[in-house]
């Protein structure tokens, strides 16, 4: 773009917040960004700060400052740095009191010039020695104090370890110096509630670095003023958020509790004066500051709970930390309590490790006081009507108590909880919503309660069958969750399975209990299978009239998985028979959707089309070509061959119909996927028109679910010598349109499914038939796509792209005494001569500058194979790359030294 006049930048922001028009808007955000990304924005940027017209120009040009810092700093000469880092000083404090939001802006664009701009030795010191005396700059110096800490582990600035290490010391060295001026500030500004929320917001910062000197914040009295804060009644609610999000950082930042004793005492000691202050809360109601010291507590268990585990009832062992959690267990709102779930897992998760049967006893009654509050949360209000909701926020809450409940009751005992709860049903007559409470409970540990001659499991089964229609119908639809979870008792007494099935069968006809119930009878199947063969007819009667329940796609689903489970227990010669009459009527369906004529516009509607996809998905491939897994004998032909060959000219029609709708394609393939798997070699009549298809359809829509599908037909025939060539040819028409597909300007970020599916593609060849992909020409061009690929930081795909260098370079090491394996070494001899420098290269810069650290495990794996590969040629590779590496930051800084690049390659190579 040409450079633009500051009046054009300003006529675009007010036509980013004002123009009425969406269509304005949006041409004006598109220009600016474009100006931001330009080396015009910082003279423009500079320029609409000095003029001061409004707050939106003002904004959106410390804003740009902001972003061109962080992202491109190196656009500046050295010697510019000085007088961009006195121009925001100077921004900063002429606009200081036009808006806090343009404050925090430049405030970090400030931060981020420190770190970047090594030249600005002390800059904390400079700041404070600037600006601490004149009181009307300390609302911005504060910002600034505050943001900088949070700056310093910023990805975007990639500043390297060795500049961040100089950070850290520096502002360590400094950090009692800024504790001092904030106390300063407090004693100055009195009861000033603003000026105090700056402060706390600064210290917490600070805390979060790890900076602060333990034996000095022991000992400071700014610590005293936090708790004084928390104590007192009359704190407002932004001021005691502020003050508990500092406490809370504290305790994060102590952790290691033995390195930071003296601190570590203070802030346990503070906490434990709190519990009067929150009952205060309570008392008026006060949900946010209720909530808050609830956050307190927990960070405070979370900190000292290995001292807890260690030495219970001892010192900062203090069981009084456990007390405060359960008296937040026992307020009314549910979502207090649930803050404090992570350290009931941590717990649980801890004392499962130690494995102490005393100390388990200690903790026992906690547990057992904890599992009493969750039960009361659980309880649906009693004006509630139909069945308990999941998806909303009481509905998540419920799960991630049954999810808590599991995790704990170990040191409670399974069947000493299973048989109180029961018993609180037998003997009394509670209110409905405490029998649903009850219930589920129930169901949360029925599976882990030993079903083996266990008579109150029996009793319990026998009890719930027999609930009259009468009860709320919450109380059926949680029953109906504990039969479900009690398939284990069914199977062990195979006497109540006609009743159970029985009991299921009402809610499955009932339009709310349907689906629950359908959920039920798959996990009755699952672990019955072998007494659910005699009522196959049944559920296939089911599977036939599937339409008239009132049923979700997950729980049809469920219904068909257990009906195919069930079916693999049949005798031989009835599956294929019994498979072919469960897929007739989805058949049917499809062919009928099939023949509309598309004029008549219902082929074209989006509610058919997701019909005919949940058809294809729901219907076939999670019926389970998996789940229907007979034993076949060798010779036999498989009982599901002859079905996969009836349902392929539907599939094939569908696929050609509908080749533009992504969604529906990826359904098909998957049917197709599990279908191969099904059959494997039995298959093989589908392979030459199935393999037609997908290459012919793929010229056209490039869905990547063809390639994955690819993949699963090289892993099943890759190995037959008469399949290679066809298989070949299949991946090589493949890649053409694919890679015109990733060579578009950012291709590969665009399309992470592509790459993903593609390298799974590639590296079954590699592993099926690795001397017909690298005697091919394509060979070359995967690889290159693969080195150019290796920039992606997307999990799968990233993962897969690595998986397929490893594998490839692994075929030239591994000696598994084929008669090949020379030629493989040769021919991947050749590959690497070709490529090998250039992947290095790419490799080393991807780890520094592209990809999280959780992908560097995979690239390692492949560096180590390059290694074994040929160890003198990948030392030098590796030394040539690492001299590749940028030594100075544009700031100035020492990203590496020559010393650090000579141990790093001996550390890699020795």
């Amino acid at each position: 773009m040409a450079k633009p006049t500051v009046a054009l930048v300003y006529q675009a922001v007010q036509a980013l917040y004002h123009d009425p028009d969406p269509a304005g808007k949006e041409r004006a955000s598109v220009w600016l960004g474009e100006l931001q990304r330009s080396m015009y924005a910082w003279e423009l940027a500079d320029q609409l700060l000095q003029l001061k017209q409004d707050v939106e120009s003002c904004y959106f040009a410390a804003q740009t400052m902001k972003m061109k810092i962080q992202m491109s700093f190196f656009e500046l000469p050295p010697e510019t740095h000085i007088a961009l880092r006195d121009s925001l000083l100077s921004h900063i404090q002429s606009l200081k009191d036009l808006s806090p939001i343009i404050v925090t802006q430049l405030a970090l664009a400030i931060a981020d010039l420190a770190l970047q701009m090594a030249s600005w030795k002390g800059c904390v010191h400079t700041l404070i020695e600037k600006y601490s005396n004149d009181v009307s700059s300390m609302t911005f110096l504060i910002e600034i104090l505050t943001v900088l800490p949070e700056e310093v582990h910023s990805r975007s600035l990639r500043i390297g370890a060795n500049r961040r290490t100089e950070i850290i010391e520096d502002l360590a060295y400094y950090s009692s110096t800024v504790v001092t001026l904030l106390m300063t500030c407090v004693e100055k500004s009195g009861s000033n509630e603003k000026m105090l929320i700056k402060v706390f917001r600064c210290l917490g910062s600070w805390f979060n670095l790890g900076v602060l000197d333990s034996n000095f914040m022991a000992n400071n009295q700014l610590l005293m003023v936090l708790f004084q804060v928390l104590q007192r009644d009359e704190t407002s609610t932004n001021l005691h958020e502020a003050a508990s999000d500092c406490v809370c950082s504290a305790l994060y930042a102590i952790e290691n509790v033995d390195t930071h004793m003296p601190l570590a005492l203070q802030l346990f000691q503070g906490v434990l004066t709190l519990e009067t202050a929150y009952h205060m809360a309570v008392a008026r109601e006060d949900l946010d500051k209720v909530l808050n010291y609830c956050r307190i507590f927990t960070e405070l268990c979370e900190t000292f709970l290995e001292t807890t585990v260690r030495s219970p009832g001892q010192g900062m062992g203090d069981l009084r930390t456990l007390e405060l959690l359960l008296i937040c267990a026992g307020h009314p709102q549910y979502e207090v309590v649930e803050i404090s779930f992570n350290f009931w897992y941590r717990l649980g998760e801890n004392l499962y490790k130690t494995n102490d049967p005393a100390l388990h006893g200690i903790f026992r009654p906690y547990i057992q006081r904890l599992l009493h509050g969750l039960a009361r949360h659980c309880q649906l209000d009693p004006d509630h009507e139909g069945i308990p909701e999941d998806t909303d926020d009481f509905g998540e809450f419920r799960m991630r108590v049954s999810d808590l409940v599991k995790d704990v009751i170990f040191l409670v005992g399974s069947m000493e909880c299973f048989s109180q709860l029961y018993s609180t049903l037998k003997e009394g007559n509670p209110p409905w919503e405490v029998t649903e409470a009850v219930l589920f409970i129930m169901a949360a540990i029925a599976k882990s309660v030993d079903p083996e001659n266990n008579p109150t499991l029996t009793e319990v089964l026998e009890q719930v069958v027999l609930l009259p229609e009468t009860v709320h119908i919450a109380v059926r639809y949680t029953s109906i969750e504990l039969v479900g979870e009690m398939s284990e008792v069914v199977d062990r007494n195979p006497r109540f399975l006609d009743p159970v099935l029985n009991y299921l069968m009402k809610g499955l006809r009932e339009k709310t209990l349907a689906s629950v119930a359908a959920k039920a009878i798959h996990n009755i199947c699952s672990v019955c299978r072998d007494h659910m063969a005699q009522h196959f007819q049944g559920l296939l009667d089911i599977a036939r009239a599937l339409d008239s329940f009132a049923l979700t796609t997950e729980a049809a689903v469920g219904l068909l998985k257990g009906t195919a489970l069930v079916l693999a227990r049949l005798p031989l010669e009835k599956i294929a028979e019994c498979l072919s009459d469960l897929c007739a009527v989805q058949v049917m369906a499809l062919k009928k959707l099939l023949s509309q004529d598309p004029r008549n516009g219902k082929a074209a509607d989006p509610t058919v089309m997701s019909y005919v996809a949940i058809w294809l998905l729901y219907r076939y491939d999670d019926l389970g070509w998996l789940h229907t897994n007979p034993i076949v004998e060798n010779g036999q032909t498989h009982p599901c061959q002859k079905v996969i060959q009836e349902i392929w000219p539907v599939l094939s029609e569908t696929l050609n119909t509908h080749q533009a709708d992504n969604r529906i394609v990826e359904r098909c393939c998957r049917c197709l996927r599990f279908a191969v798997r099904c059959v494997g070699k039995g298959s093989a009549s589908l392979l030459q028109p199935l393999v037609t298809q997908m290459v012919s359809v793929y010229q056209v829509y490039p869905h990547s679910c063809f390639l994955y599908l690819g993949s699963i037909l090289v892993d099943e025939y890759g190995m037959e010598e008469g399949c290679r060539q066809g298989l070949l040819d299949m991946l090589q028409a493949l890649c053409m349109p694919t890679f015109q597909l990733l060579e578009q300007t950012n291709g590969l970020r665009n399309h992470p499914d592509t790459v993903d599916d593609l390298f799974r593609l590639a590296t079954r060849f590699v592993q099926r038939s690795p001397i017909t992909l690298l005697s091919s020409g394509i060979i070359v061009h995967i690889i290159q796509c693969a080195i150019a690929a290796t920039t992606l930081d997307h999990r799968d795909a990233n993962c897969s792209v690595m998986k397929f260098v490893r594998d490839l370079i692994h075929t030239g090491v591994s000696n598994d005494h084929e008669d090949d394996f020379e030629l493989r070494k040769q021919l991947i001899g050749q590959a690497m001569g070709q490529h090998g420098q250039q992947l290095v290269t790419q490799l080393m810069h991807t780890c520094c500058f592209c990809l999280p650290p959780y992908t560097l495990p995979d690239v390692a794996e492949v560096l180590w194979e390059i290694m074994v590969f040929d160890r003198p040629t990948f030392c030098r590779w590796l030394e040539n790359a690492l001299k590749g590496l940028p030594k100075e930051t544009s700031g100035g800084a020492v990203t590496v030294t020559h010393k650090q690049l000579t141990d790093f390659h001996k550390q890699v190579t020795r």
